[in-house]
């Protein structure tokens, strides 16, 4: 008895996840990008181009609440005021998991302050499909504090 396939035959793909287009890649990219354009220019009247309506951004690991919702993340952005950063900028975005209507994504944020120094972050992010593209429904926001130590 042989174990090898019949050439033929082709294998069962039924529990593989779906894989995206290029154009959902350049939509889920796009989306992710422009963060740091809507906030750096104060224009919270589109955060519902970047987020679900439910959308949980979480802060607790730097010692804040999450935020739930785009009003609740706007007026955070609003009471921070001067503290906020000058420039949002976002970079190596990797899709980490794919779901039917859904993806979580990593990526590193680097936040430049107004005293010239620079903060850099990990953002791992869950976006849903929705009619007009994709949306972010849930933010991790991971502060990097420490440089890589060799082992």
């Amino acid at each position: 008895m042989s174990n090898t396939t019949p050439p033929h035959s082709q294998p069962d793909r039924s529990n593989r996840p779906r894989r995206l287009t290029a154009d959902e890649r350049w939509q889920i990219a796009e989306t992710i990008a422009l963060h740091g354009h809507v906030f750096d220019e104060g224009q919270f009247d589109r955060l519902h181009e970047l987020f679900t309506d439910d959308i949980v951004y979480d802060l607790s690991d730097y010692g804040q609440p999450s935020l739930v919702g785009i009003s609740e993340i706007a007026r955070a952005a609003q009471e921070l005021g001067e503290g906020n950063p000058l420039a949002h900028h976002v970079t190596n975005i990797v899709i980490t998991d794919v779901g039917e209507n859904s993806v979580t994504t990593r990526c590193k944020g680097l936040a430049v302050l107004k005293d010239g120094t620079v903060g850099s972050a990990t953002y791992i992010d869950t976006l849903r499909r929705v009619d007009d593209g994709w949306r972010i429904c849930h933010r991790i926001v991971r502060a990097r504090r420490t440089p890589l130590a060799a082992t």
